[in-house]
């Protein structure tokens, strides 16, 4: 909600899932605690889990839980970093008010979620400049490039907006980056520094 705060207008998350079937809000596939063994979220229940805080004594939340807390105050990006939940993860989705949209960097990943959910909007990450930066748009059906800020150029936003989608830098904290990101047509940008994007000439 902090990001909300600041004012930002999406959420970008990452999604793991425990051996039960509980759709977590977490970067790593692991978590670790002091006097506690690192251990994989895939492996660990969910009861087993909340033994793990984060900072602060804070617990993992659940995907329902921070779709609940934002409900339609900003779209809430999920990237999913685990195989085989697509079809909790699109539940969660269908069962909450929050916009919402699935990305991934394993493409199949995102190819799996339109197929149960084709109405959902989707988007493939990337990390390299592909040679046909918009392959992988047309093979998943996907509507988002997220591309890392240093592999884009003119030519690539403009491929993507050939077919309908839309660009998003990842991960953008200079300035002087967003003005270039703005010129080209870039139509959004992921950032920690959340407050000055947010009074940035856009």
């Amino acid at each position: 909600m902090r990001a909300i705060e600041l004012g930002a207008e999406a959420i970008e998350l990452d999604v793991h899932g425990t051996s039960d079937g509980t759709v977590v809000v977490h970067h790593d596939p692991t978590v670790n605690a002091p006097d506690l063994a690192t251990r994989a979220i895939a492996e660990l229940s969910y009861t087993e889990l909340r033994n793990f805080r984060l900072d602060e004594g804070v617990e993992i939340p659940t995907l329902a839980a921070v779709l609940d807390a934002v409900g339609t105050d900003a779209m809430v990006y999920v990237e999913i970093k685990a195989r085989s939940i697509e079809p909790l993860v699109v539940r969660i989705i269908r069962e909450h008010d929050a916009r919402c949209a699935v990305h991934s960097f394993d493409h199949r990943i995102v190819k799996t979620v339109k197929s149960i959910f084709p109405a959902v909007r989707t988007g493939v990450l990337q990390v390299a400049r592909h040679v046909d930066p918009v392959a992988s748009l047309i093979a998943t059906g996907a509507e988002d490039l997220w591309q890392e800020v240093s592999f884009i150029d003119e030519e690539l936003v403009a491929r993507a907006h050939s077919l309908n989608a839309k660009v998003i830098a990842w991960t953008a904290d200079d300035a002087d980056q967003w003005e270039t990101l703005r010129l080209i047509g870039v139509d959004g940008i992921c950032t920690n520094r959340i407050a000055e994007l947010a009074t940035y000439r856009w």
